[in-house]
């Protein structure tokens, strides 16, 4: 080969090099560059949330995942709702989208987690692990599904005395928004549910299936909603609410219902409930504080049948006073 024929293709090699040397560059800038828009995008978002009353804080806030992802990363996350008295906390949180794909954001957070009402509802809970997916279009969050492994769950409600712990294998969280309404579909796998003090064994592990929607909520889904999270003034539909413990004992609860200004809740709900006594004995020995009510309860429903063990009642709730047949006073739900 001819030495000009070999200097033209070491010409042709180091201007290939050079080019994809460049273009790495390029990329590498592109990227960093955006990494920092976003980044001080995200905190001008964040802090624009100030007007409304929200404070919203992602602790050591940092865009990582070059070369093919990028992702917001924060050692901590605080919320502070001054306007609806709901603060939270969370821990570290790890986030990741593909460069070519940055609507489709998958997620995580560690635990614990902690959430308090001005109402004197506070939440702890902690997991294993939690993951999530959420896809965006048009700036707009559409819809995102969560799954969390091994769940612990604490609620505590000083204005009522009651302490309520929740834990569960595993759960799974949906969220869509259907116009301006929010379907959310949340899911329970070997849940075991235990009154303060109480032994966790007491009441039989089962599942839980809830599917409601929430109208003109769309936003709390993406943050546009000028209540955020907070659930007072809500009305939705309650298409299925069930709680199965096996051997056929299971609840179902459908209708609509409302929560008020100050969070207690109304609604028209039909209770379509199988196996009683199973059910009675079971609940009663989980808190045996409400046994006479339970009691009473379970009468009725045999009653209406005619001392079956399947049956199906409406409940009305007035402001958090539950009435069975729109009259019969049978126990009161404390505001959220």
């Amino acid at each position: 080969m001819a030495a000009s024929s070999r200097s033209a293709i070491a010409r042709r090699v180091w201007l290939l090099a050079l080019s994809i040397v460049l273009v790495i560059a390029i990329y590498t800038g592109g990227w960093f560059y955006a990494a920092s828009a976003l980044k001080e995008r995200t905190l001008a978002l964040l802090g624009s949330k100030e007007a409304d009353g929200v404070t919203v804080e992602c602790l050591d806030a940092s865009y990582r995942g070059y070369p093919f992802r990028i992702g917001l990363f924060c050692s901590r996350v605080n919320l502070d709702d001054r306007t609806h008295g709901i603060s939270a906390t969370l821990g570290a949180l790890r986030s990741a989208a593909q460069v070519y794909d940055p609507g489709h954001i998958v997620w995580e957070v560690d635990g614990p987690a902690e959430v308090r009402t001005s109402h004197g509802l506070s939440v702890s809970s902690n997991w294993k692990n939690l993951q999530s997916s959420l896809v965006a279009n048009d700036g707009r969050l559409e819809r995102s599904s969560t799954v969390i492994q091994q769940v612990a769950t604490s609620l505590v409600s000083t204005a009522a005395g009651q302490a309520l712990n929740v834990a569960a294998d595993r759960t799974e969280v949906h969220l869509r928004q259907n116009g301006n309404d929010l379907d959310a579909a949340l899911s329970l796998q070997n849940v075991t549910a235990t009154g303060e003090g109480l032994a966790e064994v007491s009441l039989p592990a089962g599942s839980a299936v809830v599917d409601v929607t929430l109208v003109g909520r769309a936003g709390m889904v993406d943050g546009t909603d000028p209540s955020g999270l907070a659930l007072y003034g809500t009305e939705g539909e309650m298409r299925r609410l069930a709680v199965d413990l096996g051997e056929g004992r299971l609840v179902t609860v459908t209708g609509p219902f409302s929560i008020d200004g100050e969070g207690y809740l109304s609604g028209r709900l039909k209770v379509q409930v199988e196996q009683i006594d199973a059910w009675r004995d079971s609940v009663a020995a989980a808190f045996p504080d409400i046994e006479p009510v339970l009691r009473t309860v379970s009468g009725m429903l045999s009653a209406l049948t005619g001392g079956g063990q399947s049956a199906s009642i409406d409940l009305t709730i007035e402001r958090g006073k539950v009435l069975a047949g729109g009259f019969i006073p049978i126990g009161e739900i404390p505001p959220i």
